[in-house]
């Protein structure tokens, strides 16, 4: 699989997501695709796609196993990123 990039982080957290490069990836699979694969709507994962919203951790399972990958590569920590300058 390609290096993908991150998207921004939720605000006030570290958490950043690479879940639009894996719909990309997955034969471009719609975002209402994924919410209905998950059991969420499809405004919930553009919220989660764009940062503003942080999913609950089984959720985030959820995701990964979508994709059949590791959390840690759909989703990502940086804590310097959630402190504030």
């Amino acid at each position: 699989m390609p290096k993908l990039s991150s998207t921004r982080a939720a605000s006030g957290t570290g958490v950043t997501n690479r879940i639009r490069e894996l719909r990309f990836h997955a034969d471009e699979m719609t975002q209402q695709e994924l919410a209905e694969r998950i059991g969420v709507s499809r405004q919930t994962v553009v919220a989660i796609e764009k940062g503003k919203y942080s999913p609950t951790l089984e959720l985030a399972f959820k995701i990964a196993r979508v994709f059949e990958t590791p959390i840690d590569t759909v989703f990502s920590y940086d804590e310097n990123a959630s402190k504030p300058s």
